[in-house]
């Protein structure tokens, strides 16, 4: 996500806050923040400790994806460890429920760790949105819907927004494109969200607390053109935030999210297939969209 930003515009600000092991993965991501530009003032290094990693293996006829997850250090992450005064930030993007188990536990006097530092935020004056994983739906909405109150933004997938909300989002192979929207406006009565957009491989739809809605089909990537999906939801949260923050209306933004979603899979890297913006848009006049279904 924070390097996806700085593809996206080289110029604008990113900070991450979270902790690393002391181990060669840790190096890594902390030489990753150093070579794009990414601040990592606090990203604290916790000694003895591994970095949380993910072995993503794609099926290549399909693009179905199997993860295998190694939390490591994430256990320990807490609020504490998110200085909101020391920071200039605008937006937090903040996940991931489910894969921190200090975070996923009851914390003082709030649900858990993730009320905690969303309150905190938003008293710092930072909007906040949050990313989701797919793990077990009755525990991803029982992780998830306390924090919906504190919550700007909500960016997720289909399957995340149907859990969160008790709606069966999937139809066959893809998605359930009226069941989708059904649950964005359960999710938006829950919450304090001013907007909720939700992605999926046919398309992404965006809502307004005003009222106001989109959707839009994603691009038709060539079948050569597709190295990796991995890491496809990332850059699509990217480039809508990207848009949210430079001020765009909900229907360009989904555009540049959809954009960078399908520049992300040209590489077998997560970020290295995003490019500048402008580079991305383009891409959506190259190779069109989708066909999308009457809503």
């Amino acid at each position: 996500m924070a390097l996806g930003l700085r593809r996206l515009d080289g110029q604008m600000p990113v900070e991450t806050i979270g902790v690393i092991g002391d181990d060669e993965a840790g190096r890594f991501l902390s030489g990753e923040c150093d070579a794009h530009g990414v601040n990592h003032a606090q990203l604290t290094v916790v000694a003895g400790e591994s970095t949380l990693s993910v072995d993503a293996f794609c099926v290549e006829s399909n693009g179905r994806r199997t993860h295998f997850f190694h939390p490591g250090v994430a256990k320990l992450l807490c609020p504490d460890h998110f200085d909101f005064a020391a920071t200039t930030a605008r937006f937090l993007h903040l996940g991931l429920p489910g894969a921190h188990q200090t975070m996923d536990a009851r914390w003082r006097n709030e649900a858990n760790g993730w009320v905690a530092t969303l309150k905190a935020a938003r008293a710092n004056g930072l909007e906040t949105n949050l990313e989701l994983m797919t793990i077990a739906p009755d525990r991803l909405a029982r992780l998830a819907r306390p924090l919906l109150p504190h919550l700007d933004m909500l960016v997720v997938n289909d399957f995340e927004i149907g859990a969160v909300c008790g709606v069966e989002t999937r139809r066959g192979q893809g998605a359930d494109w009226a069941a989708v929207k059904r649950a964005m406006t359960t999710a938006m009565a829950l919450g304090a969200m001013r907007i909720v957009a939700v992605h999926f491989p046919e398309g992404a739809l965006a809502l307004g607390r005003d009222g106001v809605f989109f959707a839009q089909a994603s691009l038709a990537v060539p079948a050569d053109e597709i190295i990796s999906a991995n890491g496809a939801g990332d850059a699509f949260a990217a480039g809508f935030l990207y848009g949210a923050h430079e001020g765009w209306d909900l229907q360009r933004a989904l555009l540049l999210g959809h954009c960078a979603a399908a520049a992300s899979m040209r590489a077998v890297s997560t970020t290295t297939g995003v490019k500048p913006w402008r580079e991305c848009v383009a891409l959506a006049d190259l190779w069109g969209f989708r066909e999308k279904p009457a809503l």
